[in-house]
């Protein structure tokens, strides 16, 4: 048979339609593109940079000005003083100026070689000063009647500072340092470590604890919706708020757990449940699993609600077992929204911080690779080191992903 006319969508209409389309779509592509991209090449070129946490403002000249000695008479003769000093300790600044106007009624007795007056503007090239440099300027001046009666002060009219200073965050200067940092370290495989058992533990508990809460209400039953509403409590519930209860809960001295098990003699002291190795990491572990089960609850819920019971009859018909219906029925048509979720769950928990830091501040062996970031980014200043290590964690997730993508979720049908 001959195909009458060009094939659907090759045609010209097709063209000028698929045109308008991207035409349309490109706004939201561009503001959704700039806000994920922008922060992550930001990340990266950080990452390269030996920035501190102090180097995020520009050098600068800071100065005050005041007038010292007695100035409350015609004649007298007080003293301008400029004090100055480069803000940074580390970076120098060039071609230092600054401009002041001397107030009306001050006649300038004498005057630094580097500054000059021209009808009442004053003006100082200092030239090039080192980091952390100082200077102190002072101009004798004479009272005259109209500056007694006129009101005006030197600090009235601010002096404008100008000078040139090179940037760590836009110059041409690159390292490897923050990642030799990084990777040098001993403790890096050791956070390694502790950031996948608590992503992995934490993935494939919420998954497996979030299947039986959805097999346990895929049934009809008196008070399913308030079980319901009561499984989701964990999620939707502040999480400074439940992070604090638990805190509170397995306190060594005043917890309730460690009284319970006391009292039936479980242990014979208290246990430092958010304190103590390898005990710590299980108990933020056990917290990931218990707040974000409800999250995998209601999807695996939905998706067993829209299974065919035909076919849960044939085979009860047939003589399955509770379990073989499970497992040869339920289970492979809910492994392609099991494979979302831990998609999904492996990035967020990979990627979680407030948790662990509300629990343990990264103590006790909890400390992530988020957690990482913070400590190198804010609680050292260094931006470059903790940059590094969001660049670690964005290949980590990155290769992951990949992987996943390519051979996990092919088998699975996605």
């Amino acid at each position: 048979m001959h195909q009458l006319g060009p094939p659907i969508g090759t045609g010209p209409l097709a063209k000028r339609e698929a045109r308008l389309a991207w035409g349309l779509l490109f706004p939201t592509i561009f503001a959704v593109s700039t806000v994920v991209l922008l922060p992550l090449l930001a990340i990266f070129w950080i990452s390269f940079k030996p920035v501190e946490l102090a180097d995020l403002r520009a050098p600068e000249v800071v100065l005050r000005e005041d007038i010292r000695g007695d100035a409350d008479h015609v004649g007298a003769t007080p003293l301008i003083r400029y004090r100055l000093r480069n803000s940074s300790q580390e970076q120098p600044i060039h071609d230092v100026t600054f401009s002041d106007r001397i107030p009306e009624g001050l006649s300038v007795l004498e005057l630094d070689p580097r500054c000059r007056v021209s009808d009442r503007d004053l003006t100082c090239d200092l030239g090039d000063w080192d980091a952390g440099a100082r200077e102190t300027l002072t101009i004798p001046v004479e009272v005259q009647q109209t500056y007694l009666t006129n009101g005006l002060r030197p600090q009235d009219s601010p002096a404008v500072t100008t000078g040139v200073s090179s940037n760590v965050l836009t110059n041409a200067t690159f390292t490897f340092e923050n990642f030799t940092r990084v990777f040098n370290g001993g403790e890096f495989l050791e956070v390694l470590w502790v950031t996948l058992f608590y992503t992995v533990f934490g993935t494939v508990g919420t998954l497996v604890v979030g299947l039986f809460a959805a097999l346990l209400l895929n049934k009809s039953f008196k008070g399913q919706g308030i079980l319901r509403g009561l499984y989701l409590f964990p999620y939707v519930a502040p999480v400074i708020a439940v992070a604090f209860a638990w805190l509170i809960l397995f306190d060594p001295f005043s917890g309730s757990a460690n009284a319970l098990l006391m009292q039936m003699g479980v242990t014979q002291q208290s246990i430092n449940f958010f304190g103590e190795r390898p005990l710590a990491l299980i108990m933020v572990t056990v917290f990931e699993i218990w707040r974000y089960f409800p999250l995998s609850f209601l999807f695996i819920l939905a998706r067993m609600q829209s299974i065919d019971t035909d076919m849960y009859e044939a085979a009860d018909m047939d003589g399955a077992s509770p379990f073989q219906q499970f497992w040869y029925l339920s289970v492979p048509q809910l492994l392609g929204i099991l494979s979302v979720l831990f998609l999904l769950r492996f990035i967020w928990t990979f990627n979680k911080f407030d948790d662990i830091f509300l629990l343990t501040g990264g103590n006790a062996g909890t400390r992530t690779l988020t957690v990482d970031v913070y400590e190198q980014a804010f609680a050292i200043s260094n931006l470059g080191a903790g940059a590094a290590v969001a660049v670690v964690i964005f290949g980590c997730l990155l290769t992951f992903s990949i992987f996943f993508l390519k051979y996990v979720s092919r088998e699975e049908g996605l």
